[in-house]
């Protein structure tokens, strides 16, 4: 389901567009930020033409924050065999020093859960406790899950640590219907902050990122959604860990304790990173459908963070050998 779309890129007339459309949502649903008001901004910031010097102001550019690119493909053999798309993407800089087929729609896989870690974070609290409910337990004999049994109470940041090392899917729908109520609601929030990001190629049907025609992403979205999550010192904690122990409570008011490794090769220490970069965590997604992903954050030679991405990759290995390509022209300078 992989298909081009528009090239495009974030600027001052898109944030417009988002803010007059409201993308059908009420201001108290979503707050986009740095929202551009209807009726005093097309003259105030020189969209149309106004003899009032005094109101031509810099406006704060939605994307200020962004690694913009208006191709989808950049760089030296922007191409692979073995992945469907990539990008590397300069925090620092703010540029998008690589990019292979950035905006084609993917399946996301779990990398879908950097997403829902953030809702969580953004609107959930730490220390609450929820009930792993049957259709957050009742997981596919072959799905990735954290063995959550139906009436286990947990902390969502318990739940967390499933979520992001375990790539638990039933610690997804655990957290989605501890926030939102349902699964439906939560990937209504989903699309909501999603579009909210400006990730307007995106589209969430669950939590967890099981395959569905409805849910896709690209690597540019899911690059502006990596890049909001690991502003949040909590996620980055949550995504730096190899090895946690939970210690809950199951239906039965018994003790219960499990120990979650993560699922990053680079933190097992059983793939190694080019010479002048330091990972810092990232998310892994692998269904047949998508194929091999993985969202990472790293760090250059010359204390530049990078976000890299690679989106179905044929195979594992080849997932962290096309990876360790695409960050060793970046490694910076010491």
């Amino acid at each position: 389901m992989n298909y081009t779309n528009k090239k495009r890129s974030l600027c001052i007339l898109s944030a417009l567009l988002l803010a007059l459309t409201g993308c059908g949502q009420t201001s108290a649903e979503v707050t986009f930020p740095n929202a551009y008001h209807i009726y005093d901004t097309s003259k105030r910031y020189g969209l149309v033409a106004s003899d009032d010097s005094s109101l031509q102001e810099t406006a704060p550019y939605f994307a200020a924050d962004y690694c913009v690119s208006d191709s989808e493909n950049v760089g030296e053999s922007a191409s692979s065999y073995v992945a469907g798309a990539s990008g590397v993407f300069n925090l620092a800089t703010k540029e998008a020093v690589y990019a292979q087929n950035i905006y084609h729609r993917m399946y996301p896989a779990s990398t879908t859960k950097i997403l829902t870690a953030l809702l969580a974070l953004k609107y959930g609290e730490l220390d609450a406790v929820y009930t792993v409910s049957h259709r957050a337990a009742d997981q596919a004999s072959d799905s990735s899950v954290c063995n959550l049994k139906e009436g286990d109470q947990m902390t969502l940041k318990q739940l967390l640590y499933g979520l992001l090392m375990q790539s638990g899917n039933d610690a997804a729908v655990a957290i989605a219907e501890g926030i939102s109520g349902s699964v439906e609601d939560f990937a209504a929030l989903m699309n909501e902050e999603a579009r909210a990001m400006g990730a307007l190629d995106s589209h969430f049907v669950n939590p967890e990122g099981l395959p569905d025609e409805d849910h896709y992403t690209t690597v540019y979205d899911l690059y502006l959604i990596f890049q909001t999550a690991v502003k949040d010192e909590r996620f980055l904690e949550l995504i730096q860990t190899e090895e946690y122990t939970a210690d809950y409570i199951d239906g039965a008011g018994m003790p219960v304790q499990q120990v979650w490794n993560t699922t990053n090769k680079y933190l097992l220490g059983t793939e190694a990173a080019p010479s002048g970069i330091t990972v810092i965590g990232g998310k892994t997604g692998t269904t047949n459908a998508a194929g091999y992903c993985l969202a990472l954050l790293s760090e250059n030679a010359a204390g530049e963070r990078l976000i890299s991405i690679v989106m179905k990759a044929d195979c594992r290995n080849n997932l962290y050998y096309y990876m360790n390509e695409l960050l060793r022209g970046f490694g910076g300078q010491p």
